[in-house]
């Protein structure tokens, strides 16, 4: 059976650069097009350049600082009202890029605390997860974005109640300032049987 609800599938032929950029539209036909005028403006890689659930394209590429900028800023120019969200990142955390990678499988062991913050595009949630990670000293466990969840995005730290809680604050309030969060929570203690689920 195949599933729709895994992120989008990252090239495994390019390594990502520390910088990475990423812009989601509401259009498929202009995603393709602002796709293929990011790559034209600077030396960048598309890592995924695809469609999501619920018929929104995105693009996420990597490159060096001045090269992601300045494919970005096109690729906003050309989506123009079909741009529903963007990033650049300069320095991304370490533990986003592999979490994009994730497609499932089991977390084993009592956790701390979890975080969940759900935001309302995918790039409010990997500027979140970004910042949250930037902040305290927790794990990411899950990073999902849009396939399966209507659009929305997700991801899910784990780490001691303290710093859980300031990751989650920082994430929130970077996604909330923006005007994207959905919903965030903190479990202090959660029960075993529920790592089982995430």
């Amino acid at each position: 059976m195949n599933r729709n609800d895994h992120n989008p599938e990252l090239r495994e032929d390019v390594v990502p650069d520390a910088c990475i950029g990423l812009l989601e539209l509401c259009s498929v036909a202009r995603g393709v097009e602002v796709a293929d005028a990011v790559l034209k403006e600077a030396a960048v890689e598309l890592l995924f350049a695809t469609p999501v659930h619920p018929g929104k394209y995105v693009l996420l590429f990597t490159g060096a600082v001045q090269d992601v900028r300045s494919s970005a800023r096109r690729g906003a120019e050309l989506a123009g009202s079909d741009l529903v969200d963007q990033l650049v990142i300069p320095q991304v955390h370490e533990q986003v890029i592999p979490m994009l990678k994730r497609k499932g499988g089991r977390i084993s062991g009592q956790l701390d605390a979890l975080g969940v913050i759900e935001t309302t595009t995918v790039a409010s949630s990997i500027v979140a997860a970004d910042a949250a990670l930037k902040t305290s000293s927790v794990d990411l466990l899950d990073l999902r974005v849009a396939n399966g969840l209507g659009g929305k995005s997700f991801f899910v730290l784990t780490g001691e109640i303290s710093d859980i809680r300031s990751a989650v604050a920082t994430g929130a309030g970077q996604a909330q300032s923006a005007g994207l969060l959905a919903r965030q929570v903190v479990i202090p203690r959660p029960h075993p049987e529920l790592s089982q689920h995430l």
